[in-house]
């Protein structure tokens, strides 16, 4: 089955030996760049074009079609070669495409030699580009992987090219052009637009793609759809429109995500939208789009609607990013318009020198005022699709003040993803996207108690926002820890709560160990609604015990897993998911219970045994190095806002809020009951 990709997302490939195949709405050229590890070029023989089909392990066609086949056999292709990028270019002088957006969408599909299919990405979003990197193929690990790429260049190839440190880039453009210009009798004749001759006159539509970041005077909106299939690409009477045509050459950069469509906004009143699985209203080209929940790329409403919140996630990091690039631009230029304005003493001083300055600062003002506009412009779109998306999403991705708590019923099959908190970035506080991670849990949590991790560090717009939701916890001097370790346990509290809640009646469980037996009064939801059948038993026997039944269950059923005998189980071994919350670490801990607590760490997750440490690891400093693997191996969460996320994309620092119900509230002990009541249901 052919795996449809959305722009970045990347498939593992099963043979080395492959064909790429490409369909266009006109001719096209068709070449390929052998890149090192960087994805730079060595020179214009790491190049296979049509004046020079071919290279090692590479062959491409001869002249500009719109329909190619290109060979590539990566068993053959030299060491140094990690990244094998297709690029598609449009030809001067051949057929009436002189950008990608004028036309529909061009698509490649990898494919082995018997034409079975690997992965196939359509490249929508393009508008004034001329030249793209559709797919990259690159080593990962010994092993291959293709990545839908979709960067486009509106200066064209020897844009394209110099990007990728090809010092001859315009030389080797044009050398290709020429050769282009002399195959151009064995080209493929180009179909007509299929979007231009459909019934309703409606085309494709199309959307800029992602370039370097930079400030823009356009408006630079985040689309509020997912990546444009056929079916929903048909509602933008726009696409031969000239007024409606994408930016220009020097047009701004859109960071929309590739897996949401622009669907446009109506030109006539519509009825609210925003309901899962609407559909997304037609519009003029002219009005920003309407975000409709459930507009991303999956086969259920579930899956659909995880899509968009990371689309979102994306959409504020692009959007971000070029914001921040931008702003460093800016007070880059002006620190080197002010040291070329000083630069000679003859000028530093006098009415000349001061307009010089003055110049200087009103134009790094107003790159700074453009690039917050245009960053404005995204955060306002983003703000609109997340007042619809979050009253639309299930109890597993939802917070807990959202409506859909209060008719909570049990789940019937589990959740695909769980929100463990929410993620903001400084430049937007109100503006909150779901932190979801994907079940089974592939890593345990730790919720860190620690009151160092949280010592005041001088005035800060989150820990305001902290203490103003918070409370006590957090303070301009040395922070509460009786408070922080409260908190702390109603996180993890919070966190099996919805765990259980969003798993079917007897799937899941929690156990508890604690030693100093301090966890009591937060452990009340689960002890009175009798999800948590009995206390945890104290000291390092109750430690003991826990511990004990959780690796004799790890081990039985890796056991079954791998002997394919599930049926052999032992009757007192419970299958069902199981959630190990460790407080007081490392209170009543002997060197073996450390080491089965290591174990269940390690080797728990992949048979649904999984950990929760609400624990200070200064506490542990006596073990030494001893421990580091198991911080390691955890996610670090904190019980109060702190920005100790890092995503490795682009560098960004998030800022992350716990789970926690709203003060006051008992919809936690509520849903608890409710959990409590389907398991008697399901004994009887």
């Amino acid at each position: 089955m052919t795996a449809e990709l959305v722009r970045g997302q990347n498939h593992a490939l099963d043979r080395t030996r492959v064909e790429i195949r490409i369909t266009a709405g006109g001719p096209v050229v068709a070449a390929v760049t052998l890149g090192d590890a960087q994805g730079r070029l060595p020179g214009t023989e790491a190049v296979a074009h049509p004046g020079a089909p071919r290279r090692t392990g590479i062959e491409v066609p001869r002249q500009a079609a719109a329909e190619h086949r290109l060979a590539v056999d990566l068993d053959a292709l030299p060491d140094s070669v990690h990244r094998v990028s297709v690029l598609l270019a449009l030809p001067t002088g051949i057929g009436a495409l002189t950008t990608f957006g004028s036309a529909a969408p061009p698509s490649v599909q990898v494919t082995g030699l018997d034409g079975t299919g690997l992965a196939g990405y359509t490249l929508t979003g393009l508008g004034a580009e001329s030249a793209v990197v559709a797919v990259e193929l690159y080593r990962r690990a010994g092993a291959w992987k293709v990545r839908a790429v979709g960067q486009g260049y509106a200066d064209g190839l020897a844009a394209l090219l110099r990007d990728q440190g090809l010092p001859q880039a315009a030389e080797l453009a044009a050398e290709i052009e020429e050769a282009v210009g002399r195959g151009h009798a064995r080209a493929v004749p180009a179909p007509a637009p299929a979007a231009a001759n459909r019934p309703d006159g409606h085309a494709r539509p199309r959307h800029p793609a992602p370039g370097p970041a930079a400030p823009a005077p356009g408006p630079v909106t985040p689309s509020a759809g997912p990546a444009a299939s056929p079916a929903a690409s048909e509602h933008d009477p726009s696409a031969h429109d000239p007024s409606a045509q994408g930016p220009s050459a020097h047009a701004p950069v859109d960071y929309r995500h590739p897996k949401r469509r622009n669907t446009p906004a109506p030109a006539t009143p519509q009825p609210p939208v925003g309901a899962p699985g609407d559909p997304a209203p037609l519009a003029s080209p002219s009005t920003p789009s309407l975000p409709v929940a459930g507009d991303a790329a999956g086969w259920s409403m579930e899956e659909r609607l995880y899509n968009q919140v990371w689309g979102m996630f994306e959409d504020l990091t692009r959007s971000v990013a070029a914001y921040r690039s931008a702003s460093d631009f800016a007070e880059s230029r002006l620190e080197q318009e002010l040291d070329t304005a000083l630069a000679d003493p003859r000028n530093r001083l006098g009415t000349a020198a001061d307009a010089a300055r003055a110049a200087a600062r009103d134009r790094h003002a107003a790159l700074v005022t453009q690039a917050r506009a245009a960053l404005d412009r995204d955060l306002a779109q983003l703000a609109a699709e997340s007042e619809v998306v979050e009253p639309a999403l299930p109890p597993a991705f939802a917070r807990w003040d959202s409506p859909v708590w209060q008719g909570h019923r049990t789940a019937q099959d589990r959740p695909m993803a769980l929100r463990l908190g929410d993620l903001h970035l400084p430049e937007v506080l109100d503006l909150r996207i779901p932190m979801l991670v994907r079940l089974p849990l592939e890593r345990g949590l730790w919720i860190d108690c620690g009151p160092d991790a949280h010592a005041w560090r001088g005035p800060d717009p989150d820990r305001s926002y902290a203490r103003r939701e918070l409370g006590s916890a957090l303070t301009d001097g040395p922070p509460d820890e009786a408070e922080l370790r409260r908190l702390s346990l109603e996180t993890a509290v919070a966190i099996a709560a919805r765990m259980l809640a969003v798993h079917p009646a007897g799937e899941f469980a929690v156990q508890v160990i604690d030693p100093g037996g301090t966890a009591l009064p937060a452990l009340a939801p689960l002890l009175e609604t009798g999800v948590l059948p009995a206390a945890p038993v104290p000291g390092a026997q109750g430690v003991a015990a826990v511990l004990e039944g959780l690796t004799r269950r790890v081990d039985l059923v890796q056991m079954a897993v791998r002997s394919r005998a599930a049926d052999a189980l032992p009757p007192d071994v419970d299958t069902a998911g199981q959630l190990l919350i460790v407080h007081d670490f490392p209170h009543g801990f002997d060197d073996r219970a450390l080491t089965r607590l290591r174990y269940l760490a390690d080797e728990g997750p992949a048979v649904g045994v999984h950990l929760l440490m609400v624990a200070d690891r200064a506490q542990a400093r006596e073990y030494g190095p001893v421990l580091d693997p198991l911080w390691r191996s955890l996610l670090r969460i904190t019980p109060v806002p702190d920005a100790h996320l890092a995503d490795p994309w682009v560098g960004h620092a998030w800022t992350y809020e716990p789970p926690l119900a709203p003060r006051g509230s008992q919809v936690v002990r509520q849903v608890l009951g409710r959990v409590a009541e389907a398991r008697r249901e399901r004994r009887s």
